[in-house]
């Protein structure tokens, strides 16, 4: 072993080689696997697949996994033995079964797979972890993460019920809808699995109650009650006071879409094309001592397509339906009798209200768009592209022409529905929103949304400003546009790589001003020269005609107009307002370039027009007959100047140096430096001197005193 170290022949391991393959462990199920934890100890391995379900696996200890082996390798000797006695028996003996001597530990013999599997119902795993912490003797606790935000511990071995769990007050899905009741202290919100009754001003669940997948809700008169409206086409009826659900009514044959209150009961939209109207009773069961709400119906309106959304004017005139078709009808609500129809919407109608007077009529549709009309004519007032995605709610503020709307863009807008503009805009939502809900006094606003949150929203005293909030949304839209349109164009040959030289600066607002303003004045100057040829032309006609130059030009020729414009940009926004112009304007400019070479103190700034322009607009150049010109012309010019004004400047510098060399001359300058340099070694000298006559005086004194010494008894 020795020689071969000392001759370089021993194999060197890899540095690399960490981890070595040791084999696949069988599973109960094909199902991906998604995530593996092994608890503290290592005696267990816990494999959550992708779904619901967590496998375990014991892992055996080193000793017990050799026991396991032997026994495997034991099984499999009498297999071979009998094997061959078999072979044997058939008559040939001439085969021969090879016996396994190895002894190997393998995958098999150290992870061994566990009879019970964990599942959980209706809700996916997110991720598990082992307690890090177990007491002795103890059985090791598993903890789940799961889809609807809350965790739940399980004992190994007894995983029929979770042995604790953590779980926030919130919805632990999308909230479908939100109500508030007539008073505004209470609040309900449905989604998939659960109703919960909120106090609005705490912000604290007071009742959860299990019910399917709740779309709409509304409260009862006294705010006792609440019917929701599920998925199921059924109705609900919840005690509020006790949290419970006290009957369950067979209501539709489809999902329950819209439930809305009308003076006598209410009305629900169904996708089974029926609009039904309900009144509220009491009933008393045999095994009930105290009477309790129910519901039943009284009429029936059918439609020809799906309900989508219901509203009632809150004076009980109209009612209007919403319909999968996108267009909405609208029925006089005592005789249901058929009033207007009204269709412009591209696609479905996904929620309405009317104001409180009866005079509006706002719908919001999957085409992002929303709709003002007129309840008197069934006219459109007005269309407004409202949301990036889907309107998904909208509500006027009671007793005025103010409504808000919520979007699946995450937005809640606030309009006026008079003068047709956006008001506000409301970000807070990280998903879609889905439903919103009112105060009576318009002094806070609730919003559910697909991030399983409830935000509320107060109105302040602080005043906002229309103009300026405009001005914030343009800026946006601009600045949003223009990333848009950079990122658009920019090609990946377009792309420069690091270290190379690209343009400077970015387009913003002031650069796209920049733009306009030279536009501007390339269009006056060029109606100013139409109007000096025509006053020309006719003074070679001999009509006498008093020509008046256009005062906002200041009394500038149209050239040199053009030159203040371009001269007032901003030298570092100069190249990215003249990428904005177009080809048309751009010739204008270098024709302009030619009367501006002639003024000595602008040659740097036609210079640096012409090198932008060129190279950007070089293809159309070299193919249009009518810039090839202008590009000679240019040529012949501004080299001649540009080498004129490098000559001018380098006269200047040596005549400054000749200059600064004479002024050096006549000044005493240089005999002053010299005096300084006599006075700092005169200086020196002095130092020294000083220094050599304090040691002589100091070696004298020391002599002496050691005279005195020596002439002592004690010496």
């Amino acid at each position: 072993m020795e020689s071969d170290i000392d001759n370089g022949t021993a194999p060197v391991p890899n540095k690399w080689e960490i981890l070595k393959f040791f084999g696949d462990i069988p599973r109960k199920t094909k199902k991906r696997v998604s995530m593996v934890r092994f608890n503290k100890p290592g005696n267990l391995l816990a494999c959550l697949e992708s779904g619901n379900t967590v496998e375990f696996f014991d892992v055996l200890d080193e000793s017990e996994s050799r026991r396991k082996a032997k026994k495997r390798i034991k099984r499999k000797e009498k297999k071979t033995v009998k094997g061959k006695a078999e072979t044997a028996e058939n008559g040939n003996p001439n085969v021969e079964v090879q016996e396994s001597s190895e002894f190997l530990v393998t995958v098999s013999d150290v992870f061994q797979s566990q009879a019970q599997l964990l599942k959980t119902i209706k809700k996916t795993i997110c991720s598990i972890s082992f307690c890090p912490i177990t007491q002795k003797g103890a059985r090791p606790t598993l903890a789940l993460s799961l889809s609807d935000s809350s965790l739940r511990m399980y004992l190994i071995g007894d995983m029929s019920k979770p042995s604790a769990a953590i779980e926030l007050q919130g919805h632990r899905s999308d909230v479908r809808s939100v109500t508030l009741s007539s008073d505004n202290t209470l609040l309900m919100s449905t989604s998939s699995d659960a109703v919960k009754i909120w106090n609005p001003s705490t912000g604290s669940c007071l009742r959860t109650i299990a019910s399917d997948y709740g779309l709409c809700a509304i409260f009862a008169p006294g705010n006792k009650y609440a019917i929701v409206g599920t998925k199921k086409g059924k109705l609900e009826i919840v005690d509020v006071l006790s949290g419970t659900c006290l009957d369950t009514v067979e209501a539709h044959g489809g999902s329950v879409q819209s439930i809305v209150a009308t003076p006598d009961g209410f009305v629900t939209g169904s996708a089974d094309k029926d609009v039904k109207f309900w009144e509220y009773q009491t009933t008393q069961k045999p095994d009930q001592a105290v009477k309790h709400l129910t519901v039943s119906p009284v009429r029936n309106l059918k439609m020809n397509d799906d309900v989508v959304a219901v509203a009632v004017s809150p004076e009980g005139k109209h009612i209007a339906v919403a319909l999968m078709d996108c267009t909405m009808k609208v029925f006089f609500l005592d005789s249901l009798k058929f009033f207007l129809t009204l269709y412009g919407h591209k696609l479905p109608v996904l929620c309405m209200d009317i104001s409180s007077d009866g005079d509006l009529i706002v719908s919001g549709s999957g085409d992002k768009n929303i709709k003002i009309w007129g309840l008197d004519f069934g006219d459109c007032h007005k269309s407004l592209f409202a949301h990036d995605d889907n309107v998904e709610a909208v509500k006027f503020v009671k007793n005025t022409h103010y409504f808000f709307t919520a979007g699946r863009d995450r937005k809640v807008k606030y309009w006026d529905a008079d003068k047709f503009e956006l008001l506000l805009t409301l970000e807070g939502h990280h998903s879609a929103v889905l439903c919103l809900a009112l105060s009576n006094r318009g002094d806070f606003l609730l919003t559910g949304s697909n991030d399983r949150s409830i935000r509320r929203w107060d109105r302040t005293e602080e005043p906002f400003f229309i103009e300026e909030e405009r001005e914030k949304r343009l800026e946006e839209l601009l600045e949003y546009g223009m990333e848009n349109d950079s990122e658009k164009h920019l090609s990946k040959e377009e792309v420069p790589e690091e270290g190379a030289v690209a343009l400077t600066g970015k387009k913003t607002e002031e650069t796209v001003t920049a733009a306009d303003s030279i536009m501007e004045a390339l269009d006056m100057a060029e109606e100013e020269r139409k109007r000096i040829a025509q006053n020309e032309e006719e003074k070679s006609k001999g009509r006498v005609a008093d020509f008046r130059p256009n005062i906002l030009m200041l009394g500038l020729s149209p050239s040199d107009y053009v030159l203040k414009s371009v001269s007032s940009v901003h030298t570092n926004d100069l190249e990215q307002a003249l990428l904005a112009l177009p080809f048309s304007d751009c010739l204008r400019i270098l024709s302009c370039c030619k009367d501006w070479v002639a003024l000595r103190d602008k040659v740097e700034l036609v210079g640096r027009i012409v090198t932008i322009l060129l190279p950007i607009h070089h293809n159309q150049l070299t193919s249009t007959v009518s810039a090839r010109p202008i590009v000679t012309l240019l040529k012949d010019i501004l080299h001649a100047r540009v080498k004129e004004c490098k000559d001018t400047i380098g006269f200047n510098l040596a005549a400054m140096d000749h200059l600064k060399q004479l002024m050096a001359a006549k000044s005493d300058a240089p005999f002053r430096d010299a005096k300084r340099k006599l006075l700092e070694i005169r200086t020196q000298y002095s130092q020294k001197a000083e220094a050599g006559r304090r040691t002589k005086d100091e070696k004298r004194k020391k002599k002496k005193q050691k005279k005195i010494d020596d002439g002592h008894v004690w010496s």
